[in-house]
């Protein structure tokens, strides 16, 4: 078998072309991330996170600003702590507010930061005191259906009681 001086530049061209499918493939998984700006770590504490993950964005006003860098359980308080690393380019107020959010109806959980008004400014260490844990969409379905259950026992008992006949 002859080598030909081309067979090295289509080698090339494949290592090159996989080392970018598997560039794209990480980043659309949400699995790599290049950020090389300085960042502080705060802390929430949330009681349910649903499905967040370690890696998720932490976004205000829909701008990326740091990244969920762990998640782990509070055994003293009961709640998941996650460890958050936000951009130092973003100083948000000591008040502000966390929340669990959902990209899209059944899409990934983000970490959404509503600023506060205060005028000190978080720094590394702090932990974000107001949080809301993220909605769960079991959750809601099986109470919307005991209320739609209960609505329809009320109704029936109201219609066989004494003193509820017709006339």
């Amino acid at each position: 078998m002859q080598k030909s001086p081309h067979d090295v530049w289509v080698g090339g061209f494949v290592i090159i072309g996989a080392a970018a499918l598997l560039f794209l493939a990480l980043k659309a998984g949400n699995l790599l991330t290049l950020n090389f700006d300085s960042a502080y770590a705060v802390t929430a504490r949330f009681d349910n996170i649903g499905g967040l993950k370690p890696n998720a964005a932490v976004k205000s006003a829909g701008v990326v600003v740091g990244r969920v860098e762990s998640i782990s359980f509070d055994d003293k308080r009961f709640q998941a702590s996650v460890a958050l690393q936000l951009r130092s380019k973003f100083a948000f107020p000591k008040d502000s507010s966390a929340k669990i959010l959902t990209a899209g109806l059944l899409g990934e959980q983000y970490i959404g930061i509503e600023p506060g008004a205060e005028e000190k400014t978080l720094v590394a260490g702090d932990v974000i005191k107001s949080t809301q844990s993220a909605i769960v969409l079991e959750n809601l379905i099986s109470q919307f259906l005991f209320n739609k259950a209960a609505e329809g026992s009320n109704a029936s008992g109201a219609a066989s009681a004494p003193g509820g006949a017709r006339k």
